[in-house]
């Protein structure tokens, strides 16, 4: 009778062997936690909490608040602390202002905290205003007798000293002046041959009054 039974018990007990792995093999794995879900809520808390930070300060003009996911960098900066830094734009009077925006994520608390924003708008340039001397108030010729009487000083037995008109140029000086500058031609003495010069006088354009001559050979 015992030699009966045996065979019944193996075969039980493989039926029950076949059972478990047909169970098992019908059972599908365990899913594992998509790649990137982490970063995602946390970007998506941070910039939620961005937006909100920018209309408070901004007010209602700002439209179309966006924010650009090439720029966006994630930065573990605790246990369960993440940092999220990135880029965006919004538009604001009819023209798009780009903006650079930091915040912290806590994923145990599902919570942000130091959302802060910049406007990052190059500064424009200050427009040059073009120089543009009172031209009614200088006098070449006032120049150019300072610079001859500077070159009769210099050299004693001078014969002429010509000036070439087509020289000067007027430029702005420090202290609110007016630099004059040009080019001439002096002969040192009677029967030399002329020696070029530059020279360049400045001048207070309130009077025409020449403040200093300068004269290089």
């Amino acid at each position: 009778m015992l030699h009966r039974l045996a065979p019944l018990v193996l075969a039980s007990g493989l039926g029950l062997a076949a059972g478990v792995d047909a169970q098992t093999a019908q059972t599908p794995p365990p899913a594992t936690p998509e790649p990137g879900g982490f970063g995602a809520r946390a970007a998506e808390r941070c910039e939620a909490e961005v937006e909100r930070t920018l209309r408070r300060i901004r007010g209602n003009a700002v439209q179309e608040v966006q924010f650009v996911a090439g720029r966006r960098v994630l930065t573990p900066a605790g246990d369960d602390e993440t940092s999220v830094r990135g880029a965006g734009r919004y538009r604001m009077g009819g023209g798009a202002v780009p903006f650079t925006y930091s915040c912290a994520y806590n994923a145990r608390t599902d919570s942000t905290s130091g959302a802060v924003f910049r406007d990052a708008v190059a500064q424009r340039a200050p427009v040059e205003r073009p120089f543009e001397p009172d031209l009614s108030r200088l006098s070449p010729e006032a120049c150019e007798s300072a610079v001859a009487g500077l070159l009769k000083t210099r050299h004693p037995r001078v014969g002429r000293i010509n000036f070439g008109s087509d020289s000067r140029r007027i430029e702005p000086a420090e202290r609110g002046l007016v630099r004059l500058v040009g080019q001439g031609g002096v002969q040192r003495a009677p029967g030399m041959f002329a020696a070029p010069f530059t020279y360049r006088c400045e001048i207070d354009p309130r009077n025409g009054r020449v403040v200093d001559v300068q004269a290089s050979e």
